[in-house]
C-alpha cells in the first residue's frame, strides 16, 4: 500500500508548484472580487461619490502585493521557522513580529499601486490618516498572516503524511531496547496510517530543511524532526560523514570529489546525483575516502 502513495506522490511532484501557486491565485482573486462587489453595493448604498472602478482598484493593489511579495515571503519565513505544537510559544513572538512587516509592506505596496492607478486617471489617491489607518490594515493583515501560516503549515503537514515521516524508534516501555537507541541501526516511517522500517544502512545522504532533516532512501525523501547536528551525533560515524552544513553523506555512496576553485568541492554520488562539499568538511571526507574508515 505504501508504494502506490509513494508513486501517486512523485506524480504530484512536477505539478507542485503549480498546484501551489495557481490555489493561492484562485483564493486572492476570489477575495478580491468579493469584496471589490461588496464594497461598492456598500458605497451606492451610502449615495457615495466613488467611480465603480476604484473599489477594483483598492483590492486588485491589495491582492498583487499579498500575491506577488507577501504569500512567497511568509512561505520563506514559515520554511525557515516552522510553527508546530511542540514550538509555538517560543515562535509567538518571531511571528507577531513577522506579521507586523507584513502589514508594513503591504500598505505601502497597495499604497503605491493606489498612486499610479489614480494618476493614469488624473486623479490623486488620499490613503487617510496614517496612523489610525495602518491600525486598521493591521487588524485586517494579522487576521490574513495568522490564516496563510495556518494553512500553509497544514498542507506542509499533509504533504509530509504522503510522502512519508520518519521518527526514531524510542525506547520501550519495559525491558531493554533490541537495539542502540543513541545510534539507530533503524528508524521508523509512517505513511498514511502505515508503519515500516527502513534500516539506517539504505540512508544515502541527508540534508537540513529547517526544523527537519531530510532522510535520502532509494531515491525518496522521508522528514526527520531533528537538526542536522543532532542526527550527525546519532548516525555511525564510520559510515556517514558530514560534507556541509546541510549535507550529511553515506561514504559507501561518494564516487568521487570535485575540487572547485573557490575551494569548496562537489560530491558526485554512485547513483550520478551531485552534493556540496564546503571547504570546512572538504579535507575532512577526503581524508575519509583515502584512508578508510577512521573517525
Amino acid at each position: 500500500m505504501t508504494r502506490p502513495a509513494t508513486m501517486s506522490y512523485e506524480r504530484y511532484l512536477p505539478w507542485k508548484r503549480w498546484v501551489e501557486a495557481g490555489l493561492w491565485t484562485v483564493l486572492i482573486a476570489a477575495n478580491c472580487v468579493g469584496n471589490s462587489m461588496t464594497t461598492l453595493i456598500d458605497l451606492r448604498r451610502q449615495a457615495s461619490g466613488v467611480l465603480s472602478w476604484e473599489p477594483a482598484v483598492w483590492e486588485a493593489s491589495s491582492g498583487l502585493v499579498w500575491l506577488l511579495v507577501l504569500i512567497p515571503g511568509i512561505a520563506w519565513y514559515t520554511r525557515r521557522f516552522p510553527l508546530h505544537w511542540d514550538n509555538w510559544r517560543r515562535r509567538l513572538a518571531g511571528h507577531a513580529a513577522a506579521s507586523a512587516v507584513v502589514c508594513a509592506v503591504h500598505v505601502a505596496g497597495m499604497a503605491v499601486l493606489r498612486i499610479l492607478a489614480y494618476r493614469s486617471q488624473g486623479m490623486d489617491y488620499d490613503f487617510g490618516p496614517w496612523p489610525r489607518e495602518l491600525w486598521y490594515e493591521y487588524l485586517k493583515d494579522v487576521r490574513s498572516f495568522a490564516l496563510i501560516v495556518i494553512l500553509m503549515e497544514g498542507y506542509r503537514s499533509l504533504l509530509r503524511r504522503w510522502q512519508g515521516e520518519a521518527s526514531l524508534l524510542a525506547e520501550p516501555d519495559e525491558g531493554p531496547p533490541v537495539e542502540p537507541v543513541e545510534r539507530p541501526e533503524r528508524f521508523l516511517v509512517r505513511k498514511l496510517g502505515r508503519e515500516f522500517l527502513i534500516a539506517a544502512s539504505d540512508i544515502e545522504w541527508l540534508q537540513a530543511a529547517g526544523n527537519y532533516v531530510n532522510l535520502r532512501v532509494r531515491g525518496h525523501d522521508y522528514p526527520l524532526r531533528s537538526t542536522i547536528a543532532g542526527i550527525h551525533g546519532r548516525l555511525d560515524p564510520r559510515r556517514f560523514v558530514r560534507i556541509h552544513r546541510s549535507f550529511i553523506v553515506a561514504l559507501d555512496q561518494v564516487a568521487s570529489i570535485e575540487p572547485l576553485e573557490t575551494g569548496d568541492a562537489r560530491v558526485h554520488l554512485k547513483d550520478g546525483g551531485a552534493l556540496p562539499c564546503s571547504r570546512r568538511y572538504r579535507q575532512a571526507l577526503r581524508g575519509r575516502i583515502d584512508g578508510g574508515e577512521g573517525d
